[in-house]
Parts: structure tokens; C-alpha cells; sequence
């Protein structure tokens, strides 16, 4: 079986390379592709020997081309999509954060039976097209981000009405500053707001975190992948990230999905799935020891982006979107110190007013659509 990593130099694809390596040899890597870590992308090269390389970044093709064994393929970044539509692989696995990756997207479907998801911005943007039968017939989607895999893994075990469901809640850690108080939060620094306490993530997923975003896509892309009902999905927060989700019924009974804090669970398991190979895993963490879980409701004058996402007509395919790229444009800024950690939120709810309108009937249209909010932004700025 061959697999196809887009991000395979950021933490979840360089996890799966390895554990590949480990434990499914008969596993072929195909693609590797990148956006500039180019030193990565070439020590991943030498190590586990793709049959073909793609960054996104050109100037660095030749950084590549001379650092690596010349069986590799170079494919160019705007080759990409005529590449998976020729070249077929069995398993892909998406971890590029941002909403970029819809350029190639339905390229991947056509291309892979077995898709391990990591990339909410993608699923957000066009998720009200996944109702369409002809848009994803042939590919399986796999969530590998924690919530979401543990409401696949639950749904995939257990037979579930959701009309005797009342509520289903994705938990949170709260991030780095749960225990902060407002003008403590007006002086985070970008290094501050990318150290996650539970989980190692790439800058835009870690801001997300410290801001609850994340979350915020989270459940709009759990109404796509799972059908569920906007008034059914809300966030707790829950700082010993152990407990992924929380299923409660009609009847005052509920259920934890419950596994330790670790990517490598949902990577084996769609691994296993997609090659049809058992992996006996044992648990990082003993149910035996003194366990202390703690659950509460967000605070929304500490994550003030909670409410403005409640505010929110999720209705509005319009406004989802809008929320999705304004955040990311946000969180850009922040990272190059061009606002506040506070001013984040203010920025969502700022331009999330906008009045814009178009037809996001295809993926085509939400990328133009993605460009019009970005230029309408820098417009404003």
C-alpha cells in the first residue's frame, strides 16, 4: 500500500513517518509534501525514501534537488493536482493546517481510498457539500485529531440514536491560560501562546488552543463528519485532556470517551484500519492510579471568541466560513506582532459584520470566496 503525507515535516506527519517505520513496513511512502521546512523534508528523504518530494516554497526546489538520492521525484507545487490525479494511492494523511489545502482537495479524493484528517479549516470551509453523495463516495474519512477520533471510534463501536441524545460536549484544556485574568491576557507573547500544555501542535493549532478557535471549528466540523446538531455539540473544559468526549443521553446517563493524550493512538488505529493490520497498544497511563478529572464550562470573558462563535448563525454557510478565514487572517497577524493576543477575538467579531455574499455551491466558488474575505480584510486593515 502507498501513502501520501501533505505536512509530513510538521508533527503529526513526521509522527506517522515514524511510526510507519515501526510498525508497518508494508507501507510504501509515495508523497511527501511541505510548505518550507526544507531541511526537514530532505532528512526525511534520505531516511525514509518517498518516491516523490513536493514544497510548496519553489525557491527551495534546488535545496532539495541536490540533497537528496536522484530517484526521488520532484513534483512541483502547481503540478500537484495533475500528479494525484494520475497517481493513485491507498492512504492519505492531511495535516497542513489552514484552509490552503482545499487547492488540492478534491484531487485527494479522487486519489485515496483511506483519508486521516487533521485539517478542520479544509472540513469547515466545504462541509455543507459533503451532503452531495458524488462529493466523497469513494474516499473514508478518518478523523486523527483527539475529539473527533473518539466520536469516530464511538460511533463506529456503538449503535446511536442521537434523537436520545441530549447533549455531546468536546473537551477542552483550556490551553496555557486557563488560570489567567484579563490584563494578564493583554500581555501574552507569541512564545507564551505556543506552549500547549498537553499537546505539542504547530503555531496556528496552539494560538487556536489559547484562544478556544479551535475548539470553535471543532464543533462545526463534528455537525459535518457527524451529522450532529448544532444544539446538541458544546465544550467543556477539561485541563487533564483525558477524557476527548462526553456523550449524554436523554435518560441522565452519559458516556467518556476516554484515551491518554497521545497522537500516536489515532494514527495506529487509521493506519491499522487502512492496511487491515491489528496493533496491540498498551496505555501510556494506568486507570489504576489516583485519577482526577475536572470539567467546567468555558469562561466567555476569558475566551470571548467562545461567545462570538455562539452568537453566531451557524446556518450561514456565509458566516462559517467568514468566521474560519478571519480567525486564521487574525492569528497571522498575531504571529508577526501586528496585534494583541486580545485583539484576536475583537478582530473576529469586528469583521464577521462584513455583509458579503456568494454561492458556495462548489469548492471552486469557496476558494474564490476564501480570496474575496482576504482581499476585503487587507482592504481594512
Amino acid at each position: 500500500m502507498k501513502i501520501n503525507i501533505f505536512g509530513s515535516t510538521g508533527i503529526i506527519g513526521d509522527k506517522s513517518l515514524k511510526l510507519i517505520s515501526k510498525l508497518f513496513p508494508k507501507i510504501v511512502i509515495n508523497l511527501l509534501v511541505a510548505n518550507n521546512n526544507y531541511n526537514k523534508l530532505i532528512k526525511q528523504c534520505n531516511l525514509y525514501s518517498p518516491k516523490y518530494v513536493c514544497i510548496k516554497n519553489s525557491i527551495y526546489i534546488n535545496k532539495i534537488k541536490n540533497n537528496i538520492n536522484n530517484k526521488i521525484k520532484i513534483i512541483e507545487y502547481k503540478d500537484l493536482n495533475i500528479f494525484l490525479k494520475t497517481k493513485k494511492s491507498e492512504i492519505t494523511i492531511l495535516s497542513i493546517s489552514g484552509y490552503q489545502a482545499l487547492d488540492y482537495f478534491e484531487s485527494i479524493l479522487k486519489n485515496t481510498k483511506f483519508l486521516g484528517l487533521v485539517n478542520k479549516e479544509t472540513i469547515v470551509s466545504i462541509g455543507h457539500l459533503f451532503k452531495n453523495n458524488n462529493f466523497k463516495k469513494n474516499t473514508i474519512f478518518f478523523p486523527l485529531d483527539s475529539e473527533h477520533f473518539s466520536l469516530f471510534d464511538f460511533f463506529s463501536n456503538n449503535k446511536t440514536d442521537l434523537n436520545k441524545v441530549k447533549k455531546i460536549y468536546l473537551t477542552a484544556s483550556g490551553g496555557p491560560f486557563l488560570n489567567y485574568n484579563i490584563k494578564q491576557l493583554k500581555k501574552v507573547k507569541f512564545g507564551q501562546a505556543i506552549k500547549h500544555p498537553k499537546w505539542k501542535m504547530g503555531y496556528k493549532n496552539s494560538i487556536d488552543s489559547a484562544t478556544l478557535a479551535n475548539k470553535c471549528l471543532e464543533l462545526i466540523e463534528a455537525h459535518y463528519l457527524f451529522n450532529i446538531p448544532y444544539e446538541k455539540l458544546d465544550i467543556l473544559i477539561h485541563p487533564e485532556s483525558l477524557i476527548h468526549s462526553i456523550i449524554e443521553y436523554n435518560n441522565g446517563t452519559s458516556i467518556f470517551v476516554y484515551f491518554y493524550n497521545d497522537m500516536d493512538i489515532p494514527i495506529i488505529n487509521f493506519l491499522s484500519m487502512a492496511n487491515n493490520k491489528k496493533i496491540k497498544m498498551q496505555s501510556k497511563f494506568s486507570l489504576s492510579k489516583n485519577l482526577n478529572l475536572n470539567f467546567s464550562p468555558p469562561d466567555e470573558k476569558l475566551f470571548p471568541i467562545y461567545n462570538i462563535y455562539k452568537k453566531m448563525n451557524k446556518k450561514s454557510v456565509i458566516k462559517k466560513v467568514m468566521f474560519n478565514v478571519i480567525n486564521e487572517n487574525a492569528v497571522e497577524l498575531f504571529i508577526h506582532g501586528k496585534i494583541k493576543f486580545t485583539d484576536i477575538s475583537q478582530y473576529v467579531d469586528k469583521y464577521l459584520s462584513l455583509d458579503l455574499k456568494m454561492p458556495l455551491s462548489n469548492v471552486k466558488n469557496v476558494i474564490k470566496f476564501h480570496k474575496i474575505i482576504k482581499r476585503k480584510l487587507d482592504l481594512l486593515k
